[in-house]
Parts: structure tokens; C-alpha cells; sequence
């Protein structure tokens, strides 16, 4: 059995602090579907209470976190914007190791953000 896992970590670099109450989908795709795995929202620390996708859930393959960077700007009293920026944020990446564990940060702002392969 696979152990690997996926984790998160979401920081609002505008304001230098982890992203509070941020809504985050998984996605698995296969194909032209995308199969709904999980929905959470960051903690205060900008990261989930558990794995987004835990060890007995963990397998190869395709996934997307779409995260929900308009509804958590509107919520810590960003201006707005019609339309805004950046509304969701979805990262698309492949997960090759079965034992590995995939971290996948963000770092977002009002009007850009970037991502790696954390550790």
C-alpha cells in the first residue's frame, strides 16, 4: 500500500501572513473527468488540519487543488474588483512516487501568486 501524501501551505504575501480560511477542492483527473476527492479550508497557519489526500487515498496520477483565492480576498476586506484578478486558482501537477510526500504550496496575493514543490 502506497504512503505517500499531499499537503498545502497557503500564504497571502501581500499582507505576510498564512492564508486563514481559505476554501481548497481536489481534483483527481482522469482523462477529460475531474473527480471531486476533498474540500477543506486552511487553519490559522494557512494549512489544513489533515492530509488533503492521506496515505490510504494516495495513488499516482493527475490532480488539480482549485483554490478559492476570490472568496478568501473578499473575505479579509480586499477591494474589489468586476470581475476580480484572480478568483480561483487551480494547480494542476502529477504525482509520480506512490511513497513520496507531495507538498504543494501558494503563494497568493491580489494580483499574482506562484507555486513549487515543497517539502
Amino acid at each position: 500500500m502506497p504512503e505517500g501524501f499531499l499537503t498545502t501551505h497557503v500564504l497571502d504575501t501581500a499582507r505576510g501572513v498564512p492564508a486563514a480560511d481559505l476554501h481548497i477542492t481536489l481534483y483527481r483527473i482522469d482523462g477529460a473527468d475531474r473527480v471531486e476527492l476533498a474540500q477543506m479550508r486552511t487553519n490559522a497557519d494557512g494549512r489544513t488540519d489533515s492530509h488533503i489526500l492521506p496515505a490510504d487515498r494516495f495513488a499516482p496520477g493527475v490532480y488539480e487543488l482549485e483554490f478559492a483565492a476570490g472568496d478568501y480576498l473578499d473575505a479579509i476586506g480586499t477591494p474589489p474588483e468586476t470581475p476580480r484578478f484572480l478568483d480561483v486558482v487551480p494547480i494542476r501537477f502529477g504525482i509520480s512516487e506512490a511513497d513520496a510526500h507531495y507538498h504543494v504550496p501558494l503563494l497568493l496575493s491580489p494580483f499574482g501568486y506562484s507555486t513549487y514543490r515543497g517539502s
